[in-house]
């Protein structure tokens, strides 16, 4: 289903009202509005201190708004943290990907989620239900097209750095399965693993999981998200849909020398 017709459909997956936030003297984000909807890819593009690590901050409940609203499919988050922020479907997968390096992929994929014992005895003690970690790190591995090249059983460290990226969002989407943040996910890939991340963001719009791009790559943005949403010092320039966009426009957007047209 396209963009337009999950439009029509009504509330949005994601919806941002008037956020605002504040650091001491200086204003980080004025008047941010900002909707995504299921299997929608959204590009989050603006220059260095645009805003854009704060307003994602903002939505994953690091930061708390001053002003303005932040709801997943029609719930308002309120103040709740991070990690109302993921009980709601919001994950982020950040550029450190934050994974254990020396563990093995079932244990990343399940990492600050394992699954205990079934057995009284051994719950009790806190024993971990390896099998069915592993039988689920494989279901999320065919999710994400790496299951028949990466072993649950593999240690991270011996892993590529696309594979790793692929791991990182694995373990996201493995919980989330409504909307995924991606910041800089191919910053550090060389050309073969960058395109694994970039099929591997269209394969989860194709199973209507929405995907926010932060990114510099401008042609990577045109061409795997539906729309790019401009910040630039704190304020949202432009909203539009890729077919509207080139890259000259595009960068206009982000140096300040265009503006969006009323």
């Amino acid at each position: 289903m396209s963009a337009a017709t999950q439009k029509e459909g009504g509330e949005p997956l994601l919806r941002v009202s008037g956020l605002g936030k504040m650091f001491g003297g200086l204003r980080a984000l004025k008047e941010i509005d900002l909707a995504v909807w299921p299997g929608e890819v959204v590009g989050l593009v603006g220059d260095n201190g645009a805003g854009k690590s704060t307003l994602v901050r903002c939505i994953a409940g690091v930061y708390t708004p001053d002003e303005g609203e932040v709801a997943v499919g029609g719930v308002a988050m309120g103040h709740g943290g991070p990690k109302h922020a993921a009980e709601l479907g919001i994950e982020v997968v950040h550029q450190d990907l934050s994974l254990v390096i020396h563990g093995d992929v079932a244990q990343n994929l399940y990492l600050n989620r394992e699954i205990r014992s079934r057995i009284p005895g051994l719950k009790q003690i806190g024993w971990l239900d390896k099998a069915a970690m592993r039988a689920g790190a494989r279901a999320i591995l065919d999710q994400v097209g790496m299951g028949g090249t990466v072993s649950v059983r593999q240690r991270v460290s011996d892993l590529s750095g696309g594979q790793r990226q692929c791991v990182a969002i694995g373990r996201a989407i493995g919980w989330s399965r409504r909307i995924v943040f991606l910041d800089e996910p191919t910053a550090a890939l060389g050309v073969r693993q960058t395109r694994h991340v970039l099929d591997l963001i269209m394969r989860l719009q194709n199973q209507g999981i929405a995907v926010v791009l932060i990114s510099h790559n401008m042609e990577q943005v045109l061409e795997v998200c539906d729309r790019v949403v401009v910040l630039r010092l704190g304020r949202k320039v432009a909203d539009e849909a890729v077919a509207a966009l080139d890259g000259p426009t595009l960068v206009g957007y982000v140096t300040g020398l265009r503006r969006a047209e009323a």
